[in-house]
């Protein structure tokens, strides 16, 4: 069968890459600049607990070797010290919230096209801009132009060719959204702040060229990155502006301007838009080429890299086994619907937040309030910023008799617990992801201190093990000491890419089947799940 076409060699193109090899799945990226990185240190990327651990999953080297996980977030307004908040590596119970991995992104993409190079089943082709796509019934033909003058065929197709995507223009898709949302003035810098490894968040700084807003970021090597919110329009910012700004803001929180090396600077404009079709037929959109956002401290790479773990375990499917056409659909159904609440969210927020009256006169609330709002959206929590639940996916199966609710409700991610691999060896549950197997979790608390020769064969475990053999899904069974919520002998089902679909109390092989069959979109009927869907189109 042919490669996977993926058009854009960016993270979400990379990743993508790299999660179609880890369940066996070629593929061939069209890149169209040279793959040479400019380095640019204020130009980074934060990603979220999930979105790093997928990353690191892949082979990328670089989050632990250039990458920094703050210690804290510090929120201040005006004068006054707002939140103080410890971040650490997180638990199953958020209790302390997980902290976020700040990269640059330069050196982000040298670890995944390091990646990329040490695998057999990605080819690269560089300088290849596309400038034809056709489609038929058993695939896709695209041709790149000179100097790569090249007619590819591909089983699938992908276009993660950013926000001017060529690939969502020759589909035809519509691009709707708003313009400029925010404005930031950026500067990456070496110095030496009061609250080393912690995020700050300064809203109504003191000092004359503060601004609205002014976040400090940290990175490696006593290296910050700092962003002042700008107007939407007007202000110019030259570079002795921007110098002037440094000094005033390092001296408002250190008392005098500290000895400092300026790295880098910048400008840049937010949009949020989003397309209104993610498939077409075997072609598809993920990235920026099918959505922009990132106000209020939200981060557009996170749900980029979100959209390629999501669709790499259908793809791989159909690669290897053939889909329907609701588990193709279902990438659109769950990605555009949780993308479309973020953007809502974020549109709901601004007004109350940047004091443009709207929703601030109907929904009063104090600065702790609004520091929380900003808050998820830079670390990841709440409606602004914490992974999405696919609760409504045309893959949910109708509820089981056999349901039992843990901490973890059906469609969300599961907790991150420790559990026994089939080999007996004790990893995290996030490790087995991405494999393109459903992954069955029994709670069976004790395991980890009886001999595996003993309760492998005792109890549950082997009506457990004829189960997963029955499914029409590549299976692995797995056991947890505990999770969250959960009693002894409960079994989660989870999809490969580590969201719940249902939680039994026992081994309950038919109900089991039954949800396996919904996953892969067997068992799903358009008609039955219309309801469910209505709200994304």
């Amino acid at each position: 069968m042919d490669p996977v076409i993926i058009v854009g060699a960016g993270p979400v193109g990379l990743v993508l890459s790299l999660a179609l090899a880890a369940q066996g799945v070629p593929s061939v990226l069209l890149d169209e600049d040279p793959g040479k990185d400019e380095t640019r240190p204020a130009r980074t990327v934060v990603l979220r607990e999930d979105t790093a651990a997928l990353v690191e999953r892949l082979g990328c080297k670089t989050l632990q070797d250039e990458g920094l996980r703050w210690s804290g977030w510090r929120s201040m307004r005006r004068k006054q010290l707002v939140r103080e908040l410890p971040l650490g590596e997180g638990s199953p119970l958020g209790d302390p919230p997980a902290a976020p991995v700040h990269v640059p992104q330069h050196a982000l993409m040298r670890g995944l096209r390091d990646a990329v190079a040490a695998q057999d089943l990605v080819q690269t082709a560089r300088l290849s801009r596309i400038d034809t796509l056709e489609q038929d019934p058993a695939g896709v033909t695209v041709h790149t132009r000179e100097p790569g003058s090249t007619w590819w065929r591909g089983s699938y197709l992908v276009g993660c060719d950013g926000a001017r995507s060529t690939v969502r223009k020759l589909l035809d898709i519509r691009f709707p959204g708003r313009t400029a949302v925010e404005r930031h003035a950026v500067a990456a810098l070496r110095t030496e702040l009061p609250w080393p490894g912690e995020a700050v968040l300064h809203r109504l700084p003191p000092w004359r060229t503060g601004g609205a807003e002014v976040t400090a970021r940290p990175l490696p090597d006593d290296v910050w990155r700092l962003d002042w919110l700008l107007p939407p329009r007007g202000e110019l910012v030259t570079p002795d502006v921007l110098v002037s700004r440094v000094r005033d803001t390092l001296a408002g929180w250190c008392g005098e301007t500290p000895p400092y090396e300026l790295l880098d600077t910048g400008v840049y404009t937010l949009h949020h838009r989003l397309a209104r079709r993610w498939r077409v037929k075997r072609a598809f959109l993920a990235g920026d080429a099918a959505h922009l956002l990132g106000a209020l401290g939200t981060q557009g790479l996170d749900e980029g890299l979100r959209d390629a773990e999501n669709l790499a375990w259908k793809l791989a499917l159909a690669w290897h086994h053939g889909a329907s056409d609701v588990l193709l659909d279902s990438y659109q159904a769950e990605r555009r619907a949780a993308v479309a609440s973020r953007l809502r969210a974020a549109d709901q927020s601004l007004p109350i937040l940047r004091g443009g009256g709207g929703l601030r006169t109907l929904v009063p609330g104090s600065a702790r309030g609004h520091d929380s709002l900003l808050t998820d959206g830079h670390l990841g929590c709440g409606p602004l910023g914490a992974p999405p639940s696919y609760s409504l996916s045309p893959l949910a199966p109708p509820r089981a008799e056999a349901h039992v609710p843990v901490g973890t409700p059906p469609g969300a991610p599961v907790a991150d617990v420790r559990v026994t691999a089939p080999d007996g060896t004790r990893v995290r549950l996030r490790e087995r992801l991405g494999q393109g197997r459903l992954l069955l979790v029994l709670v069976a608390p004790g395991t980890g201190v009886w001999d595996r020769r003993h309760w492998v064969r005792a109890g549950v475990m082997p009506r457990l093990v004829e189960a997963v053999d029955a499914l029409p899904v590549k299976g692995e069974l797995l056991v947890a000491e505990s999770y969250p919520g959960a009693s002894a002998h409960t079994v989660l089902l989870v999809r490969p890419d580590g969201h719940l679909v249902e939680s039994f109390g026992g081994v309950r092989p038919a109900e089991l089947l039954a949800a396996a069959e919904a996953v892969r979109g067997g068992a799903a009927r358009a008609s039955e799940r219309s309801d469910r869907t209505a709200d994304i189109n």
